[in-house]
């Protein structure tokens, strides 16, 4: 018996697997602006100090005793640490530290965080191949570039269908950059693409939770190996993407195949990244500035009566837990971010910390928050009004939160943030050497200068006991 369904399947696609195959393996070495190199390089280096910041995290830690369980061999480092395992866990792994704090970049449009996949697969597979650091950077730019031109496909259907965006398309984008750093060819990329399709991660379900930072690191480990099997002559359905029943038509109930195709080579999605300067959910960011700009004003937790947000309704859908138990679920709290940002002036890791969270003044500040859905107001916007005890009250609108596109972090904030991450792990002069290297990555003759100040030199007194030797 046939199944109904609701949405009429395209028969007549274009060959995107075939078009995304021919474009990454074909598309010309630095192919692009200088500015667009410059992003890669913004791109990688964030998430290396995302990566090295959460290398002591707990579901980093977590995933690390896993994956020693099966005696990897020696391949790749777990940044941050002195562990080395397989690539293929080194994949995996490097991803899950890089989205635990939820620090990581963002592709506004989509709210893609590309960067866990893709370089988690690409730094890993580069050091075992002996990669250049442009190899490095022109598969960094083409796998996002294909991971963000899959989501714009979808987006917002495929989102609202439940999928963790980051984990679906990163998959497809891990595999396009693995197939570049092995040198496919056009056949050989396609079947990798294929490879991808059939093996999407992520579901919305698990926000707040482990596997969430889970999802971008199976779909680095999911995508490498993807491009591995492609490279030993396994195959996969010329039309997995695009096909009735592949991977578009199946995972959402919008397909752009225009998306794919238009200015394909000459439009390059990760000149769309930005990069958050707060440790939580990118749609609470426009929340915690306008709270930061309501501190700098004169209002504070104590002389504060009630605190009014109106805000789009994706913000109350991904981040209205009005009780976080613990960091994971405050970064999905806008009661919680607006705490923080009154009390801090600021949103960073340690304002995500479990005793944080369930501290009596930032309890009772997130109680005096009051949000409600004005879908006049963009997603990426907020209306903030504090009432005070006094009678009075400050108003702030917020357009564009700091961090946008519109309000960039400077390459000057991304190393500030870098370094809050990175000198606890591996002190200041280490960290401002390989802040350094990832800057020259285009020019290096390979990653091992990276691998090596990515390295946890020696056991601190901090971290003794949660280090995991090699």
């Amino acid at each position: 018996m046939a199944l109904n369904t609701t949405i009429e399947a395209d028969k007549n696609a274009p060959p995107i697997t075939r078009i995304l195959a021919e474009f990454v393996a074909n598309h010309p070495s630095r192919g692009w602006s200088d500015e667009v190199d410059h992003e890669a390089h913004r791109t990688f280096m964030n998430w290396v100090g995302c990566s090295v910041g959460a290398a002591h995290h707990e579901s980093t830690q977590a995933a690390l005793r896993a994956a020693k369980m099966f005696e990897p061999a020696k391949q790749a480092l777990v940044l941050g640490t002195n562990a080395r395992v397989d690539m293929g866990n080194a994949a995996l792994i490097n991803g899950i530290s890089s989205h635990a704090f939820d620090f990581d970049d963002t592709h506004l449009k989509t709210i893609i965080h590309p960067a866990g996949p893709v370089c988690s697969a690409v730094l890993a597979l580069a050091e075992q191949l002996g990669s250049t650091g442009r190899e490095v950077i022109d598969a960094v730019v083409l796998g996002i570039d294909v991971s963000c031109r899959v989501g714009n496909m979808m987006y917002p259907n495929h989102y609202d269908r439940g999928w963790h965006i980051t984990g679906s398309t990163g998959t497809i984008g891990a595999a396009a950059a693995c197939a570049r750093l092995l040198k496919l060819d056009a056949d050989k990329t396609q079947m990798a693409l294929g490879i991808a399709a059939s093996q999407p991660v992520g579901l919305r379900e698990q926000f707040g939770t482990m596997t969430k930072p889970l999802h971008p690191g199976a779909a680095a480990k999911a995508g490498q190996m993807a491009a591995v099997l492609a490279k030993e002559g396994f195959t996969a359905s010329l039309r997995a993407l695009e096909a009735p029943r592949g991977f578009a038509q199946v995972v959402s109930t919008k397909f752009d195949w225009s998306e794919i195709t238009s200015e394909l080579g000459q439009r390059f999605e990760i000149s769309f990244n930005a990069f958050k300067p707060f440790a939580c959910g990118i749609v609470i960011h426009p929340s915690i500035d306008a709270c930061i700009q309501l501190r700098d004003s004169g209002v504070t937790a104590d002389n504060l009566e009630r605190l009014d947000l109106c805000v789009h309704s994706l913000v109350l859908e991904l981040t209205g837990k009005k009780e976080p138990k613990d960091g994971l679920e405050g970064k999905f709290s806008v009661y919680h971010g607006c705490a923080a940002g009154l009390i801090f002036g600021q949103a960073s890791e340690d304002q995500y910390a479990d005793d944080l969270v369930n501290r009596a003044d930032m309890v009772a500040t997130r109680r005096k928050v009051n949000a409600v859905i004005d879908n006049t107001i963009d997603e990426a916007a907020v209306d903030a009004t504090a009432f005070l005890k006094d009678g009075s009250k400050v108003n702030i609108r917020v357009e564009h939160a700091i961090g946008s596109l519109q309000r960039p972090m400077t390459d000057a904030n991304l190393e500030s943030k870098f370094s809050s991450m990175g000198n606890e792990i591996l002190g200041a002069d280490q960290t401002r050497k390989l802040m350094d290297s990832c800057w020259a990555l285009g020019l290096a003759k390979d990653v091992s200068e990276i691998i090596q100040l990515a390295t946890l030199q020696a056991v601190t007194a901090g971290h003794a006991k949660e280090a995991v030797a090699a």
